[in-house]
């Protein structure tokens, strides 16, 4: 046996976590003890129904579900425009979790700017 093989070590798939995961085991205060020390930790979200504003404020991040699967969208994100599928998008914001049920919608990300719009 080499020393790399006796070096390798086998890492379960459900030990990992993504990034993601990670904050969404974040408190509301924890993440807002943390933006102090990174600039930007924030972005602006706004998301409307034809009728009615849901939420329009700055936020840590914001997941939603599209045609391929779960995303989260957190402040740096490249430009991003996708329909949403019928879930429950989250906001994490200094106020907390804020959960919305959706039937579908479109969602526009741009320089720290994420506009939802839903029942279109």
């Amino acid at each position: 046996m080499s020393d790399v093989d006796e070096k390798k070590q086998i890492i379960d798939d459900d030990e990992l976590l993504s990034q993601s995961d990670i904050e969404k085991n974040l408190t509301a205060e924890e993440l807002r003890q943390s933006s102090g020390k990174i600039k930007n930790k924030t972005m602006m979200i706004k998301v409307h129904a034809p009728f009615k504003s849901y939420f329009d404020g700055p936020a840590f991040s914001i997941s939603a579900e599209n045609l391929v699967g779960p995303f989260d969208i957190l402040p740096g994100h490249h430009n991003f425009i996708t329909l949403l599928e019928p879930c429950e998008i989250n906001i994490r914001s200094s106020e907390g979790n804020q959960r919305i049920h959706i039937s579908g919608g479109i969602m526009h990300v741009k320089a720290d700017e994420v506009i939802v719009f839903l029942d279109v």
